[in-house]
This record gives C-alpha cells, structure tokens and sequence, in this order.
C-alpha cells in the first residue's frame, strides 16, 4: 500500500506548487499566531485557490474558538481540521458535529504511557496524529523538529487512519515508515531552510523518499 504524505505550514505560492508536483496528498495551513508557520486567513484563502480538490486542505488549529474556525471556514474551503493543543474529547466532537468537516486530533508521544491518550479519542476522530510531545519549554505544540522513539509504535494497529509526525525528514523518512507502518506521514521543520521558510528542494526529496519507501 502506497504511503500518503502531508506537507504542512505551507505559506507560498511556490511552496504549494513544489508540494503538488510532487504528489502530496494533504496540505496543512497553519492558523496559530505564535507559530513562524501561521498564515492569514486572506493569505489562507489566496494559497487554498492554488490547491486541486485531489489534495486534502488541512487546516491546524491549537484550542480554536468558534468564532475563528467559523471566520476560517467562511474563506477556506479545509477537507480537515486538525486540533493541535489540549482540546478534550467533548470539545472534538463538538466541532466535529458543529462543522460537519473530518476532525483530526494529535496526540504527543514521548514515552508508551502516552499512548493511552488515543483510545480516548480514537472513537470520535476521523483522524490521529502522532507527533513527538513538545518539550517542557517549547512554545509551539508540534513543529519542534523532534522524533519520538518509533519503536513504541510497533506491532500497534488503529481503527482510525493515523498519520505520524515529528521531525521527519527526506533522510529518516523512509526508516519512519518501515518501523512502524504509517499509512500516512506528516512533514513541516524537516523540510524547512529556516523556521516557516520551506524548501521547495526539501519538498521533492521528501516525497520522493516517501513514493520509493
């Protein structure tokens, strides 16, 4: 089974160019004002255009209020909203009824007790992330450019298509993939020549690796 992949934190023309040539399947948009990644909602709009309707607009949200996914979702045509902060279960289901889009949650891993967290979500999800948990001081919840130990991930099956993310990279990607069966994976501060600044180059060799895993 082919691997999907996901490029996000987008924030060009070029870049989302360089991403669909190169067969991405999803294409995150960042709406998080502490992040180097975060875009507008007009920029959002603008990038979104560029986009075809075969690639999934993701859209990643950290504890969002209404009020901001509405005006999101007024502009941005998103097939997904990812919920990247300490949203609780009821939360999720609350936007995923109220919007009536597929609703991804990420989960942080750093050690086999924080997997636990996914059967709380798993059943109310259209989709789970697996990302590395941030350290203690960071600032931004995913985008650190940190992997997990992949290990804990072996041998583990979900109910629920599942994406894995943190610190990926067109060098370990392929490694990613053979240890723990991801059907999709999810790149952003790998592929970047300095923070929110994507390669184009980066892209294409990331998803390169991805086609020939």
């Amino acid at each position: 089974m082919t691997t999907q992949a996901k490029i996000c934190g987008l924030k060009t023309p070029e870049t989302i160019h360089a991403a669909v040539q190169a067969g991405v399947d999803h294409i995150g948009l960042v709406f998080f004002p502490k992040s180097p990644r975060n875009v507008s909602i007009e920029e959002a709009a603008m990038l979104a255009s560029r986009i075809p309707s075969n690639v999934n607009i993701v859209g990643l949200f950290v504890e969002p209020d209404d009020q901001l996914i509405d005006r999101v979702l007024e502009a941005v045509p998103l097939d997904i909203i990812q919920l990247h902060g300490k949203e609780p279960v009821e939360r999720v289901v609350q936007i995923k009824q109220r919007t009536g889009r597929q609703v991804m949650k990420a989960i942080g891993i750093r050690e086999a007790e924080d997997l636990e967290a996914v059967s709380q979500y798993e059943p109310v999800v259209d989709w789970l992330l697996l990302d590395a948990k941030p350290p203690k001081d960071a600032t931004l919840p995913g985008g650190n450019a940190i992997a997990f130990d992949w290990t804990l991930l072996e041998g583990k099956s979900f109910s629920k298509p599942w994406m894995l993310a943190g610190g990926l990279t067109p060098d370990n990607v392929q490694t990613a993939i053979r240890m723990t069966g991801a059907p999709c994976v999810d790149a952003s501060s790998g592929l970047e020549d300095a923070p929110g600044e994507k390669s184009p180059h980066k892209i294409r060799e990331f998803m390169k690796a991805v086609k020939s895993a």
